[in-house]
């Protein structure tokens, strides 16, 4: 049975974002404690409210550990208790629409806002303090005591949910690292993730095709992604590289240009290859100009040409770096799993200490992944506090 203290909480949740808002909604509707939330921002969810256009990519229709950098049985542990049927479930029963896109991608049809809004009315009766910036914490016998701006706040249980580092002009900071770190947990340090990536000087030809885009298959080690691939003036982004950012640090990347057609199907044709190949024309004269072969009809082409060409099913290179964490839409790292327990997501070396949430060295393809990992870690905590209650 958690304490209550004077001049402080059962439960204090530090960050309300996606994951602390979920926790703090579901242990004040099935509990009776005292509970606080600690946000650096002036208002709630700010980055759930502006992301995907204001609509926010919520969950997707297939969930598992493979569309997770992370330990796999960890995740799985965690989608046990808590997955994308039981969050469709909790918003259907609340009224929240959604709407399929790409038949894979659910949005919220009524806007982002109307699910900060859902979770801050079932946190009813919660303590937010707003524009308060944490410093450091530290173990009391009776719990956590967080030193901030405005103060010290006690709690017998703590809940870390800060999120990583990307949107840093709303707020964003590695303090969620720094207050693991301070509780001696094993940390990676963050770095941006599903963000786009610059080019070697040999690939500035596609800053030429700033603007146009076209569905490719990217392979980035072992892992296959196949989406839209856009080009932009700092180097190529779209899903496609988004979702393959997470799995890039360094070394090559190989891009098929033709991921569902064979190249020797379109080679027979009288037509120029900028008109007989499926790609837009102007990709194709700037793709032929780069690897230096003369625009001609597919069956005039020599051996060395056409071993060029076919580069387009597999065009491997190095990207430079990425856009970094002002373009980035998550971070990747965060507090090791080898530190929690995936049934709870309490920490292993603490007693009634919970990290959950983006915090978590947990990271998610593009396509709503990342918030079904928030909602479900959060509720995985919340009932495990609740139950201890």
């Amino acid at each position: 049975m958690l304490v209550f203290m004077k001049h402080g909480f059962d439960v204090l949740i530090l960050g309300a974002g996606a994951s602390g808002l979920m926790c703090a909604a579901e242990l004040r509707r099935n509990s009776r404690l005292n509970i606080g939330v600690i946000e650096g921002n002036s208002v709630a969810g700010k980055k759930l409210a502006i992301s995907g256009g204001g609509r926010c990519n919520i969950t997707n229709i297939e969930v598992s550990p493979e569309h997770f950098l992370g330990e796999d049985a960890f995740v799985a542990e965690v989608f046990e208790h808590f997955g994308n049927e039981d969050l469709l479930n909790y918003l259907h029963r609340h009224a929240i629409a959604l709407e399929l896109r790409k038949e894979r991608y659910y949005f919220c049809r009524e806007g982002a806002k109307a699910i900060v809004a859902l979770l801050l009315q079932r946190a009813g009766g919660t303590d937010f303090f707003y524009d308060t910036h944490i410093h450091s914490v530290t173990p009391i016998p009776q719990g956590y005591r967080v030193h901030t701006d405005r103060g010290d706040f006690d709690a017998a249980t703590l809940v870390i949910a800060t999120g990583g580092e990307s949107y840093r002009s709303i707020g964003a900071s590695a303090i969620g690292i720094k207050l693991a770190q301070e509780l001696q947990l094993q940390t990676t340090p963050f770095t941006p993730a599903l963000v786009g990536l610059t080019l070697q000087k040999e690939q500035f030809w596609m800053k030429t095709l700033s603007g146009t885009s076209c569905n490719v298959r990217i392979r980035v080690g072992n892992k296959c992604i196949e989406e839209e691939m856009l080009f932009a003036h700092k180097g190529i982004s779209g899903p496609a590289v988004l979702s393959a950012s997470l799995y890039w640090s360094k070394g090559e990347i190989e891009i098929d240009f033709l991921p569902h057609e064979e190249l020797h199907v379109f080679l027979n044709s009288k037509k120029l290859l900028s008109t007989a190949l499926p790609l837009s024309k102007r990709f194709m004269k700037t793709f032929l100009e780069h690897i230096g072969v003369e625009d001609m009809p597919g069956h005039r082409l020599n051996a060395s040409m056409l071993m060029r060409l076919k580069r387009l099913k597999s065009y491997t290179f190095a990207p430079a770096g990425n856009f970094g964490f002002s373009k980035a839409e998550v971070s990747r790292g965060g507090i090791d799993v080898c530190e929690l327990d995936a049934r709870t997501l309490m920490s292993r070396r603490h007693a009634n200490l919970y990290c959950i949430g983006e915090v978590v060295d947990i990271t998610g393809e593009l396509g709503g992944y990342n918030f079904q990992w928030a909602f479900s870690s959060a509720t995985v905590c919340a009932r495990h506090i609740c139950k201890k209650n």
